[in-house]
């Protein structure tokens, strides 16, 4: 008898029970309150309570009730991370708790593109305010070191593309990994290189591949701009290359090179010097890489622009200054 009426009193708080966390459940999984999808930085140290109280605080939760005794009834659920996570709108609290306690915050991207500078990075890795900043003030010698880089200025040794981060990412891990991918590129590119190329290191293939890159940016015209190059330094003629004249005067360069400019004898003058600059004049991007140790096979010593973004190229000088007279003097 004892025992039935235990059972009969046993039933209906085990019911309430069940109904209890049937809400509970039913209400962590309700949309938040949010209208489009934005951004939360949950702070190291933040607990179950502090976290609900917050979303209660941004007018996402009406109440922290459920959602604070949902995290007690799952420990599992406790281990929020810190970090910025991305809350998207419809996203329930008990979604958004799952992704804190995975870690999986919020990707942030940097695009840098092919043929930009050193200098055009810097510029847009200080813009980037969820990115650590660590750079500002240091100079190219001071940022190479950072890197371990043996050159003194880091020009050209950075790949090219777009780099995910969590926010409070230092930038210098940016460069890192750029430097990373573009030495790992080059090694790879270097050990597949044709035969009887004018470089006595991987550094001035680099070289080669970023005037190349600032030459065209028609893909299908590299390995012809290559060996435009290349033909012109095994048979010991100057390069010729308007972008190093560019790259060398800096600041000074204001959209038009003047014939003082190539006048000028700089390092990076390849109308006054012999071979290559000592440096890269910017980032090159893969088939730049590619095209200077991949060169097209051609008997071409000039081209000239064509001011349709593509290029004429001439094997004789007679055929070049013809080519000049055409398109770049609107002669006929």
């Amino acid at each position: 008898m004892i025992k039935k009426i235990l059972l009969f009193l046993l039933c209906p708080l085990l019911l309430m029970l069940a109904l209890a966390y049937a809400l509970i459940e039913y209400q962590v999984r309700q949309p938040l309150v949010l209208a489009e999808d934005t951004l939360l930085t949950v702070k190291p140290g933040t607990h179950a309570g502090s976290f609900s109280r917050l979303l209660v605080k941004k007018g996402w939760l009406d109440t922290r009730f459920y959602l604070r005794n949902y995290i007690r009834l799952h420990p599992s659920l406790a281990g929020l991370k810190a970090g910025t996570y991305q809350v998207e709108a419809g996203m329930s609290s008990l979604a958004l708790v799952h992704r804190l306690v995975q870690g999986k915050e919020h990707q942030f991207s940097v695009t840098f593109i092919e043929g930009s500078t050193f200098k055009q990075w810097l510029e847009l890795l200080a813009k980037q305010p969820r990115l650590k900043q660590s750079l500002t003030g240091l100079s190219l010698k001071q940022i190479a070191a950072q890197l371990s880089l043996e050159a003194e200025n880091p020009e050209g040794w950075f790949f090219p593309e777009t780099y995910a981060y969590t926010s409070g990412t230092s930038d210098l891990v940016i460069l890192a990994r750029a430097h990373k991918k573009m030495r790992n590129t080059l090694d790879e590119l270097w050990r597949q290189r044709a035969e009887n190329l004018p470089y006595r290191s991987p550094y001035q293939a680099l070289i080669m591949a970023s005037i190349i890159e600032k030459e065209t940016r028609q893909l299908a015209e590299q390995p012809l701009i290559a060996s435009v190059f290349i033909n012109r330094l095994h048979k010991g003629m100057r390069l010729q290359t308007d972008p190093t004249v560019i790259y060398g005067l800096g600041e000074r360069y204001k959209g038009d090179i003047k014939r003082s400019h190539l006048r000028e004898k700089t390092a990076y003058n390849t109308y006054r010097i012999n071979g290559l600059p000592p440096t890269p004049i910017a980032m090159p991007g893969y088939t730049s890489l590619k095209a200077a140790l991949n060169p097209a096979s051609s008997d071409y010593f000039y081209f000239v622009s064509k001011g349709d973004g593509f290029h004429v190229f001439s094997k004789t000088l007679a055929q070049h200054n013809r080519a000049v007279s055409r398109y770049q003097l609107g002669k006929h």
